[in-house]
C-alpha cells in the first residue's frame, strides 16, 4: 500500500487581489484530496501588504489584516506558521497563485526582478530544494521559485505572459511558454508549474492544469 504523502500548501492570505487566489487554492486542495494526500496548511505570520476591496478593486486605506489569519479562511481552520515549518515533515509543497504571492510572500508586484522574498518563504523553498523534495507553483507564484532558485537555473512557466517571463529570466531562471491548462516540469530541480489564471481561460481549464501539476508533484515525491 502506497504511503500517504504529506503536502504543504503555502497560502498568502485570502482573495485574488491581496492574498491567495481562492479558485486556485481550492482546486489544489481538491486535487490533493483526490490523490489521497494529507494536506498541511502553512502561511507566514505577517501583516498583509494592504487590503483590497474585491468588489471595486480599491485599497481599503487604514485596514490591516494578517496573512496567516486570512489564510485560515481557505483552510477552514488552523494554519501553521511558515517560519516554524520543518522540511522533514513534508514530502512536497505547493504554492497557489494570487497577488498575495507577489505582495505578501515577496515584493515582485512592486519591485519586479529586483524583489525581496520574505525570509521564511525563501528559507522554506531553499530547504525543500536542498532536500530534493518537489514543489508546485501556480499562476504568478513561479516568480518565487525563479527568485530563490535562479542560481540553480530552475525552469518554470507563467504561460505566455511576456513581461513576467522576461523578469523570470532576469532573475536567472528559465521560462517555457505553455498553454494555460498545461504544465512545465523541471525534473532536475523537482519544480512543477502551471499558468492557471495568468492566462485568460475558464475555471475548467485552470482545474485541468492544476490537477496535472499536483499529479506531477506527487509523482516526483521519492
Amino acid at each position: 500500500m502506497a504511503q500517504t504523502k504529506k503536502i504543504a500548501v503555502v497560502l498568502s492570505g485570502c482573495g485574488v487581489f491581496d492574498g491567495s487566489e481562492i479558485h486556485e487554492a481550492v482546486l489544489t486542495l481538491l486535487s490533493l484530496d483526490m490523490h489521497g494526500a494529507k494536506i498541511i496548511f502553512l502561511a507566514p505570520n505577517i501583516p498583509q501588504k494592504h487590503v483590497v476591496n474585491h468588489a471595486n478593486g480599491e485599497e481599503c486605506k487604514g485596514e490591516i489584516r494578517n496573512v496567516l489569519t486570512e489564510a485560515s479562511r481557505i483552510a477552514r481552520g488552523p494554519v501553521a506558521d511558515l517560519a516554524k515549518a520543518k522540511v522533514k515533515d513534508y514530502d512536497a509543497a505547493i504554492f497557489p497563485g494570487g497577488f498575495g504571492a507577489v505582495k505578501n510572500l515577496c515584493s515582485f508586484a512592486s519591485d519586479g526582478a529586483r524583489c525581496d522574498v520574505n525570509p521564511a518563504v525563501a528559507k522554506f523553498i531553499e530547504a525543500m530544494h536542498a532536500a530534493g523534495k518537489p514543489m508546485g507553483f501556480a499562476c504568478i507564484s513561479p516568480v518565487l521559485a525563479a527568485k530563490v532558485l535562479g542560481s540553480s537555473q530552475v525552469t518554470v512557466t507563467v504561460g505566455c505572459d511576456k513581461g513576467t517571463a522576461a523578469a523570470i529570466v532576469e532573475m536567472g531562471a528559465k521560462h517555457v511558454d505553455t498553454a494555460g491548462d498545461k504544465i512545465c516540469v523541471d525534473t532536475e530541480n523537482k519544480v512543477v508549474s502551471t499558468p492557471a489564471y495568468m492566462c485568460e481561460q475558464p475555471i475548467s481549464k485552470v482545474a485541468r492544469g492544476i490537477d496535472e501539476m499536483v499529479t506531477a508533484v506527487i509523482k516526483l515525491c521519492s
